[in-house]
């Protein structure tokens, strides 16, 4: 199973990233492609931009990921209650070139943050907004205090009941 992961963030030290990573770790028999971000910075989307430029090269080599993949899965930092930045717009750029980014993937989305609520106001809006966009959502799971919760020496979720949760939204995607 080819596993395309990412963060949706671009902070270089993500704990997203952190999450991701190790989120498909505990998926059998997979082959995971974990992409940063930062790989594809883009211009602010604008109509106007995409009148005069037309569609970026490095969104629709995005896009073309996604729709190699057998499955994705995202953790989403939370900016101000939502997307990040960086998120929202390379989804913006794809969105204007295949509304249905996704290409009805199955999904598992993730979130986790320093505070109670592990991004849970951003998880809820991505996991009703996917199904519109082609994502398959299989699970979804919010870690919250993540500094408490993870184990950045290990990489690992250290909270027991946490990480069998984890475990159990990742081996959706097996079956």
């Amino acid at each position: 199973m080819k596993i395309l992961a990412f963060a949706a963030s671009n902070h270089k030290t993500s704990i997203n990233k952190q999450l991701v990573k190790y989120a498909t770790s505990l998926i059998d028999n997979a082959d995971v492609e974990l992409l940063d971000l930062n790989d594809y910075e883009l211009p602010l989307y604008s109509q106007e931009r995409e009148e005069e430029h037309g569609h970026p090269a490095l969104a629709q080599e995005f896009l073309t990921k996604i729709s190699a993949a057998d499955a994705v899965v995202i953790s989403f930092a939370e900016h101000n209650g939502s997307y990040s930045a960086a998120y929202k717009n390379i989804f913006d750029w794809c969105s204007r070139i295949q509304a249905k980014v996704y290409s009805n993937t199955p999904t598992v989305l993730l979130a986790t943050s320093p505070g109670g609520r592990g991004g849970a106001g951003v998880l809820a809006t991505a996991v009703q907004s996917m199904p519109h966009f082609g994502g398959i959502v299989k699970a979804s799971l919010s870690i919250p205090s993540f500094n408490d919760n993870f184990d950045v020496d290990n990489q690992c979720i250290s909270n027991q009941e946490l990480n069998e949760q984890l475990k159990e939204a990742v081996s959706h995607l097996n079956a």
